[in-house]
């Protein structure tokens, strides 16, 4: 296991995936294996695995910068969203998300793309209603990432679409 497998583990290690209830760290491992199955760098698969740790665990970006420096670092805050429950109802807090992901840089995006499969995947097999809002959401989101990979980017459409369940 890679030292940032090793900090992505520990910091999700009592975290489980709503609706199998498996570990966690699943989700990280598949947003991983997205990412390099398309040209990538080591810091891109870094902050696959890092990802949600900001957003969803006490881990700061401050930790990640000492850790695994400024590069990792700078690609997990392009990929750690902004909103809060005090910014407004859900449209408003994502419509905030997507704006700053706008920002981001081609490797940021290549990520999110790759968050996005994998969520979509789940959501769609184990929640087919929340699915209808959650797909209609990621429809808008696709259109700020189109910097992204575009093997990854035609995946994610297909699949938010309805063009293939999974997108291959």
């Amino acid at each position: 296991m890679s030292e940032v497998e090793t900090f992505a583990a520990i910091a999700h290690q009592w975290q489980t995936r709503k609706y199998t209830g498996e570990p966690y760290i699943a989700h990280p491992a598949a947003v991983v294996a997205l990412v390099q199955s398309v040209p990538h760098t080591p810091e891109m698969i870094a902050a696959a695995w890092l990802h949600d740790t900001v957003e969803d665990t006490d881990t700061t970006l401050d930790d990640v910068r000492e850790a695994f420096g400024s590069a990792v670092a700078d690609l997990v805050e392009m990929l750690t969203d902004v909103s809060r429950p005090e910014d407004g109802n859900r449209d408003a807090r994502k419509a905030l998300d997507r704006e700053h992901i706008a920002k981001a840089s081609p490797d940021a995006k290549t990520v999110k793309l790759a968050d996005l499969i994998d969520n979509s995947r789940s959501i769609m097999a184990h929640d087919p209603q929340f699915a209808r809002v959650y797909l209609a959401e990621k429809r808008l989101l696709l259109d700020v990432l189109t910097e992204g990979n575009p093997t990854l980017c035609a995946m994610a459409r297909r699949i938010v679409d309805g063009d293939g369940e999974s997108g291959e």
